[in-house]
């Protein structure tokens, strides 16, 4: 293949790909009733392979935008209900004995719901830290060890989980280092009324908006492939460094820094270049602006950032410190 060949090559590559995304786009917005801007951002977890952490009260569709997300790509799809009581067992999965032809028994591995592509787990906050901690490797490192043998999790391997915010009683807060493996945490907001008249047509008279399979795992996988050759300018990038180095206590003098106890984490600085590369994706660009950086703060930043005393005693909100950052930080140096 000659020069010209491989590059109408690449270019019927980045245009199937733009076109199978969009497409699952436009079935998701078909599906569920507004919200355009939590699916875009559920969307940009999926094809970045982050974790989403999804905040919202109940009743705002959380559970069905998972199932539908799944069933548009053709992913398996498993949900676990996080209570107190509920053992890291119940998600890894655990050693049993299966009884043999010869009347002996057979130590097997039976495998967890977290052996899926989406695992959907609700009200994360309420499970003990020590199943919380069973997630940890598996978010990370995309595989589970159990009794010294290590078991490769699915390709894609997504963690959707929720958290109610106005029922802490009974609740276990995240730890940081769990809040942090998650790529975006992102807010639910209620419906407006006419989207909520629109959802009560769909869900009480005889129209069902079933998702359709728009993509498959393989055309998932090349348009994550093209979303990292998306290239990034050195300016841009450095833009993305020093909004992170600014939420730091001690890498700022602004006046918002004595709120913040700890500031992001390198992974904050990822979210953001590999999070807009999607965003700029999704608006049919193969470049990386600093507007799809500034796009991917809140939903990026919004979990990284730890607040002082003071910040918690005066109900300062990470998400006002967020858009301080924003307003004060330059494009460029």
């Amino acid at each position: 293949m000659n020069e010209t060949e491989s590059i109408k090559a690449s270019e019927r590559r980045l245009a199937a790909s733009s076109s199978t995304l969009h497409a699952v786009r436009e079935e998701l917005r078909r599906c569920i009733v507004g919200q355009e801007e939590v699916l875009d951002e559920l969307l940009v977890c999926l094809v970045a392979g982050g974790h989403a952490l999804v905040e919202g009260v109940p009743g705002l569709g959380k559970t069905t935008m998972i199932k539908v997300l799944s069933g548009i790509l053709d992913l398996s799809f498993s949900r676990i209900q996080c209570t107190p009581d509920i053992m890291p067992a119940d998600i890894i999965g655990t050693h049993i004995l299966i009884p043999n032809v010869t009347g002996a028994n057979d130590i097997q591995f039976r495998k967890g719901p977290v052996f899926t592509n989406i695992l959907f787990a609700d009200e994360i906050n309420r499970a003990t830290p020590k199943t919380q901690s069973a997630l940890l490797e598996a978010m990370q490192e995309k595989n589970v060890t159990v009794g010294g043998t290590r078991y490769p999790l699915p390709d894609p391997f997504l963690v959707c989980a929720t958290q109610n915010p106005i029922e802490m009683e009974g609740t276990y807060p995240l730890p940081e280092a769990q809040l942090d493996r998650f790529f975006f945490k992102i807010i639910i907001n209620r419906p407006s009324p006419g989207e909520v008249l629109q959802i009560i047509d769909r869900t009480t008279g005889s129209y069902h908006a079933e998702p359709h399979s728009t993509a498959s795992i393989e055309q998932l996988r090349d348009i994550r492939e093209t979303v990292l050759l998306i290239p990034a300018a050195p300016e841009v990038k450095n833009y993305a460094v020093r909004i992170c180095e600014a939420s730091h206590p001690d890498g700022s003098e602004a006046e918002w820094v004595r709120y913040i106890r700890y500031g992001s984490s390198p992974r904050g600085a990822q979210a953001l270049v590999l999070g807009g590369k999607v965003f700029a994706f999704l608006d049919g660009r193969l470049n990386l602006s600093f507007e799809d950086v500034r796009r991917a703060s809140l939903p990026a930043l919004r979990h990284r950032i730890i607040l002082s005393f003071r910040g918690e005693a005066e109900g300062i909100e990470t998400e006002g410190i967020i858009k301080h950052i924003l307003q004060n930080v330059p494009d460029l140096e």
